[in-house]
């Protein structure tokens, strides 16, 4: 008897499908140097093992998901595969409702952004990390300071939401600059405390005027032991099933009109508990998009 599942969905370029896929194997540029490049064709190899039945909600996922490939950036630096992963993804956007941008690193946060192709007034970030990922630029673009570069090259404070910031692993500078540019802070203890649904409503409610939204999945906000595979994950994280709940409700937004995976390396689990995990983010966030 067939199992179907979420490989079945995984189409060519057709510009029909509702959902188009970037891959962005970025591995240069990271403050703890690793294998993140591998993370989309893994992505793609797990699909055949997570179905499209949701017992929960009696409902099959359906939506098909056009594969743009990955952008061809092998070796090059932040700054020289900007461009690249922002040409490709905005082909995505122009075609499809929602695309999802697989990284690769943290990098391929802020081309995704520009892609979207409007006035940075327009655009929103909602980011699960456990970082505010906003290390000083002065040394160059690193998978530590997307948020900061984004918010040099113009994307206001006013249109940043983050959620799930981690104690111990972010600095007191970081959080002081993140507050005075206006980001909405909602820190993993204040998650616990009042539920991820709260988190993500108090995240829209901030980019609410925003027209387009993008949403930067940093795999490291979910708590070590539930995904290894990513090196600035810490213990203590997010519970996977809230990152779960996040990933649909927000997926769920027809404002969202991009989502990135990124900071998975791989090899850094020898299990396949971080490929499920990844897996099941993409079965949540169809669930989600498909409720639109």
């Amino acid at each position: 008897m067939s199992w179907p599942n979420l490989a079945d969905l995984l189409v060519e370029r057709d510009a029909d499908a509702p959902i188009g896929l970037v891959g962005a194997p970025l591995a240069t540029g990271s403050v703890t140097p690793g294998s993140c490049d591998l993370a989309p064709e893994l992505l793609r190899k797990v699909m055949a093992r997570i179905g499209r039945y949701d017992i929960d909600t009696g409902e099959e996922l359906a939506s098909r998901i056009a594969d743009h490939g990955d952008v061809a950036i092998a070796g090059l630096s932040i700054e020289d595969a900007t461009g690249p992963i922002r040409d490709a993804c905005a082909i995505s956007v122009e075609r499809h409702d929602l695309t999802l941008l697989i990284g690769g690193n943290n990098g391929v946060t802020r081309p995704g952004v520009h892609a979207l192709g409007l006035p940075f007034e327009r655009v929103g970030l909602i980011t699960l990390d456990a970082h505010f990922d906003m290390r000083e630029t002065e040394q160059g673009l690193r998978n530590g300071n997307p948020v900061r570069a984004l918010i040099e090259d113009g994307l206001p404070g006013a249109n940043i939401a983050q959620i799930g910031l981690a104690p111990f692993a972010n600095s007191a500078a970081m959080h002081r600059d993140a507050l005075a540019a206006g980001n909405r802070v909602i820190t993993q203890a204040q998650v616990d405390e009042h539920g991820i649904h709260a988190a993500v409503e108090a995240a829209l409610a901030h980019v609410a005027h925003c027209d387009a939204i993008m949403v930067d999945c940093d795999i490291d906000v979910i708590d070590r032991a539930q995904f290894p595979g990513a090196p600035g994950a810490r213990p203590a994280g997010m519970q996977a099933r809230d990152f779960f709940a996040a990933v649909r409700a927000l997926a769920a937004q027809p404002k969202v009109k991009m989502i990135d995976l990124c900071e998975w390396d791989p090899p850094l689990d020898p299990t396949d508990l971080s490929s499920l995990v990844a897996g099941r983010w993409l079965a949540e966030l169809l669930a989600g998009f498909e409720s639109r």
